[in-house]
Parts: structure tokens; sequence; C-alpha cells
């Protein structure tokens, strides 16, 4: 009874102040599930969802946009009704298109002489015309040894004679591993299954036993890092000249485990750097290894550069002497894309701010599609007069959002990271050659990553230095359409014959040098 008394004579301020208290617990934990429920459907979104971000053609078309333009529409009169039918027509010539570049070989099926008769009279058969069958014949890998016969000659006056006898010795061309089985071909070949089909050594190893042949995948890896130590490396140098004489370039990063790195744990994470050129100059990817994220690998392999780089948001290149750092687009509108995806899915067909943001972004890559095929001049000039006023307004909305989300939401990291980027997010304007994403690197960085699936991790440093090495001119050799398999088998004939400090001869077998044979070229790809 006393301690009822006790609660009904407290003070009302107390009371009040308990209730805020309460309330303001209440609003955190609340915010606090928001944001959790936001990560759980973002993590389900990633792990089972369609990873393409592309927006659907009716996602935006909602009252929040063109709600006249809709309404307007609703009142016309419906078409009559009618069916359509539609097949689609085969193009002649086709099958000849996609087989012209291809070598062939002609069967031919004859009668034989005694059976040129005719069972009707008698009489003897001639040629009327002829029925043809095409094929594609599969010739898989196979396994054979070459034996390098070298002739010693002498002179036999001179042995008769007892005098001095000249020896001359024919010529023969360098090995491209010396004291080893290893060919251009097979080197090439081992290289090429790993790093373009994303074959392991160890499936490799079995693929050899399966040829009839045994060949460990230690004897492979020590190929591979003498074939790109040795070798590879002065393409590479080479290629990083030229890279570094671009005004444009592209940047990026990803992860790479080490098993055995002097004085750290096997855990431990490694990184990968890419550089590459932009949409102008020759196709130049260059990978390079490194043991950490650290600001100082990108100046010192930039050293001497001058130009426009771009880049996301990590804050390593920040700071470049002689640079002017570009944002990427693709990962702002990535962050208004997940914001939306976050959401319940009864709120996202509704007029959300995370759905205006995405409009924002969306409106910015519209202008850039219809500028594809311009001059440098031309998108400069449209860019002003065109996506301009759509940034200003961006930035308008960006500054007005932000005191209305929560700070850690995915729309308030959305927004917060416009505004940090907005600098570098504006940076396409300067340049008509300049392009509105850095999505270039990307997509050079995902073979690297593709492949990481599959052989998972480098054994030593050496070895994830060659991976770097031999990424760097496959992919080159990609963009220039070369075949990575025929053009390693070139350089690995090439190089061991020539003089290697002579950069006029490297730049002969540059990926877009026009010396290279027509036998490493792919004139045609498959869209």
């Amino acid at each position: 009874m006393k301690k009822t008394t006790k609660t009904l004579t407290q003070p009302t301020e107390n009371l009040q102040k308990r209730c805020e208290s309460l309330e303001k617990q209440v609003a955190e934990l609340t915010a606090k599930l928001k944001w959790y429920e936001e990560q759980f459907r973002l993590s389900q979104k990633r792990r089972f969802g369609s990873s393409s971000e592309k927006t659907h053609s009716d996602q935006l078309e909602l009252s929040l946009f063109n709600e006249a333009e809709v309404e307007a529409a609703s009142n016309l009169e419906e078409p009559a009704s009618e069916t359509i039918t539609y097949r689609r027509r085969k193009k002649r010539g086709q099958r000849e298109t996609m087989l012209e570049d291809l070598p062939t070989e002609t069967v031919e099926y004859r009668l034989s002489a005694e059976e040129q008769v005719c069972s009707c009279c008698g009489g003897s058969l001639h040629e009327m015309s002829t029925e043809v069958r095409q094929e594609i014949k599969v010739i898989p890998a196979e396994v054979k040894v070459v034996k390098h016969v070298r002739y010693v000659y002498a002179c036999r006056r001179c042995e008769r004679e007892e005098i001095h006898t000249p020896i001359v010795t024919a010529s023969i061309p360098a090995p491209v591993y010396p004291g080893s089985l290893a060919s251009p071909s097979s080197m090439a070949y081992v290289m090429s299954q790993k790093y373009v089909e994303g074959l392991p050594l160890y499936r490799q190893e079995k693929q050899f036993e399966r040829f009839g042949f045994t060949l460990s995948r230690q004897t492979m890896a020590n190929w591979m890092i003498y074939g790109a130590d040795q070798w590879l490396r002065l393409i590479y140098d080479r290629m990083k000249d030229h890279l570094l004489k671009q005004e444009i370039l592209h940047a990026d990063e990803t992860t790479l485990q080490v098993l055995h790195e002097p004085g750290r744990k096997a855990t431990s994470t490694s990184y990968m750097w890419l550089y590459r050129t932009g949409r102008e100059g020759p196709p130049i990817t260059l990978y390079e290894y490194q043991q950490t994220r650290g600001k100082e690998h990108p100046r010192k392999f930039l050293n001497g550069f001058k130009g426009y780089l771009h880049v996301d948001g990590y804050s390593g290149y920040q700071g470049l002497p002689h640079v002017t750092l570009v944002g990427c687009w693709a990962h702002a509108r990535r962050k208004f894309d997940e914001a939306l995806k976050a959401l319940p899915a009864s709120k996202q067909s509704a007029p959300v701010a995370a759905k205006e943001g995405l409009h924002f972004c969306n409106q910015l890559f519209a202008i850039e599609r219809e500028l594809k095929d311009s001059t440098p001049e031309e998108r400069y000039n449209s860019r002003l007069e065109r996506s301009q006023p759509v940034l200003e307004a961006f930035s308008a909305w960006l500054k007005t959002q932000r005191s209305k989300v929560l700070p850690k939401s995915a729309l308030g990291q959305a927004i917060q990271y416009c505004l940090n980027q907005w600098d570098k997010l504006v940076g396409f304007l300067k340049d008509g050659r300049l392009e509105i994403d850095n999505n270039r690197s990307e997509r050079s960085i995902k073979p690297f990553v593709i492949g990481r699936k599959n052989w998972l991790f480098a054994n030593t440093t050496r070895g994830a230095q060659a991976s770097a090495t031999i990424y760097s001119i496959i992919e080159t050799a990609k963009e220039n359409n070369l075949n990575p398999f025929a053009y390693l088998t070139y350089l690995f004939e090439k190089l061991p014959n020539m003089e290697t400090q002579d950069k006029d001869a490297l730049d002969q077998l540059m990926p877009w040098s026009s010396t290279i044979p027509l036998v490493c070229r792919v004139f045609k790809k498959n869209t």
C-alpha cells in the first residue's frame, strides 16, 4: 500500500522525463530494426536475386514523375482488337558468314570407274552437279614430341691434311626455357588454360595424364613463373611506358590471398591493382600485385602520368600529383538501386525518395547513351547543355534529403556518398573524352575475379607477380582482338631470338601492332 501511494505521488515531471526517455529508446530501436531489415533484404537480394542493375522501363513510370502524361494517355480510345502474328525470318547466308573465316577441309565422294555406268542403257555417267553438307570439326589438343636436330659440319680436306679444321653448326632457334621440355606452344597452353579458361594447375595435371603424358603442377608453375619473369615482363614494361603517356586512365583494385608471404599469415588479404587506358589510344590493361591497399602504390605506379584518372570512391587515389580524379556514377546509381531494393516489397512501387535519386542517375545515363557516337567536342557541349542542369537539380535534392533520412540507412548512405564524391562525380563535364562511370576498369578486372573463384589463391609472392604479368598480357591481347594462346606462342617464339633491349623491336610485338601475324588475330567476335 505504501509503495502504491509513493508511485502515485511521484512528480509529474519525472514521469514525463521517463516517457521521453522511453520514446527515444523506442525510436532508436525502431531505426536499428529497420536498418537490420534493410541489410537482411539486401543480403537476400545479393545471394538469390539477379545481379543486374538495369531499371525496367516501367519501374519509374509512376505518378511521382509523369502523372500528367499517364492520366492524359488513359483517356485514349482502345484500338480495335486484332491478331498479330510474327515469325522471325532467318537471314540468308548467315551460316556462310559464320564459317567464312574458318579453315576448310574438303572431302569428296565420287563413284568409282566401274560404278559410272548407267543402269538403264549401260552408257557412261557424267558429273551433273554436287551436293554439299557442311559440318564443324573439332580437333582436340594433343601432346607430341618435337625433336630439334642440329647438324654440325667440318671440312674433310682439312681433316686429311691435319690442319686447323673449322666447325660450322647449323642455326637453331633459342629455347623458351633452356634445360626443360617447355616449348612456346606448351608454355602458352598452360598459361591460357589457367588465366583464360580458369583451369587450375591440378586439373591441367589430370588433363595431361589423359593426353598420355605426366606433367606435374609444380613443373607447370615453374614454366609460368619463368616465362612471365624472363619474357612477358619485357612486354609488360613496354606497355606500361605507353600507358603512362596517355591522358586518360582508369583504375580499380580487388582482393587476393597469397599463402606464403614473408612475415604475413596465410589468411592475410593482399590486393591486385588494375590500370587501363580509356576510350582513346591503344587498349592497354595492366595488373599489379601489392600486399596492401595503401595509397603509395598508385602513386608509385602512376609516377610520370599527367591527366584524368577514373576511379571509384576509394580515398587511396587522393593526392596524386598532376592527376584529376573523375568519379563513377555507376557506383552512385548502384547505391540508390540498393536503397530501393532494401525497402519492403510493398514500398518499392511507391513514390519513395530512393526512386527519385535513381531517376536522376538514369537521366544522366540516358543522355550518355544518346551521345555514344558523338565526337569529344560534341559530347562536351551537349553535357554542358543537358547534363549540367540535371546535376544542379540533383545536388539541390541531395542537400534537401540529407536532413530527412537516417545517416546509416541505405538511402542515407547513398546520399552521403554522392555529397562526399560530388567534386569527382561532376568531373566528367571537364572533357568530352571522359566517361560517366568507371565500368571500363570493372569489366577489365572481372576476368581476374572470375578466375580467382577457380584457383582461389596464389601460393607465393613470385606466383602472384607472375599472375599479374600474365593477366596483363592476356587481357590486353583480348582487348586488341587477339587469340591469347596464339599471341603467347608468338611471343615465346620471338622474344628468345631477338635483341630485347631494342624498344623499337619490342613495339613490333605490342598487341596493337600491325605486324602481329594474322594467325594471332580474331576477326569476328560473337556479339
